[in-house]
């Protein structure tokens, strides 16, 4: 809510939707139901502030609630629903995300970066004897950016003077015995991305899970995505995975190209 209010003059920023907003963001895969004491510390409010957006988000249907804890209603899948109804990025991804799952029998998904979080847009079909469907990476999933094949492709795209600012000083979760959160360590990660033009994580986010991503860029040279493949180790081994899989990763890519 920060960035947009910097965009827009201060009589058109509206603070009150702006504080709704923060209190509906304030639900998460790790808080799904809060007290307005809980709501008004995530979303930086006073307790009594925090309370009456509760109760308007929960009298217009947002929101469902005990009289105590509040929680997210079906209501707000309206939002995602009609993203993933309208926005062109999925439908132009989702018939190679396909064709590369039926190719493979692997899960492949494309992704954006909204600030700290990466977001599934699109993702393949299932397809018989797949191989694997990580738990937590439906449509629409969240996924911290430091610790995801997508998320450090993602960084890597940005300007360095950006993706230092972006990293000086913030704290990287250690959501795994395997997730990088030296700061060095990341620097070094992400221009081996740079240099790479792919990114490899395994098991940062969590055990078990390996993936795979390229940048998906337009005519412009932007990134605008991230295509990735969740694989098991075998597949992402070096040598099977610089001879099976990455090269059809690169190929969609240089495809989509002219369409983004």
């Amino acid at each position: 809510m920060v960035a947009d209010a910097r965009t827009i003059a201060k009589a058109d920023f509206i603070e009150g939707m702006a504080k709704g907003m923060a209190v509906l963001e304030s639900f998460d895969t790790e808080r799904q139901r809060l007290n307005a004491t809980q709501a008004a510390e995530r979303a930086g409010l006073t307790r009594a502030a925090a309370r009456r957006h509760l109760l308007t988000l929960a009298h217009l249907g947002y929101l469902d609630s005990d009289g105590t804890h509040y929680w997210l209603s079906a209501k707000v899948l309206r939002f995602s629903g009609s993203y993933l109804a309208s926005a062109r990025l999925p439908r132009l991804l989702q018939p190679t995300l396909n064709r590369l799952a039926a190719q493979t029998r692997e899960s492949f998904s494309a992704v954006v970066r909204d600030g700290d979080e990466v977001v599934i847009v699109a993702r393949s079909a299932a397809v018989g004897g797949q191989r694997l469907m990580a738990y937590g990476l439906h449509l629409g999933a969240r996924l911290p950016v430091h610790a995801t094949s997508t998320g450090r492709v993602l960084l890597a795209a940005l300007p360095r003077a950006e993706f230092s600012a972006w990293l000086k000083g913030r704290e990287l979760p250690r959501l795994t015995p395997r997730t990088r959160v030296d700061h060095r360590s990341f620097r070094e990660a992400i221009a081996r991305v740079r240099a790479d033009d792919h990114a490899l994580a395994s098991e940062e986010h969590e055990l078990g899970v390996h993936a795979l991503a390229v940048p998906l860029r337009n005519m412009q040279g932007r990134t605008v995505a991230a295509l990735n493949v969740v694989a098991s180790p075998e597949r992402l081994a070096p040598e099977v995975m610089g001879r099976d899989l990455l090269p059809l990763l690169l190929d969609a890519a240089r495809e989509l190209r002219p369409l983004l």
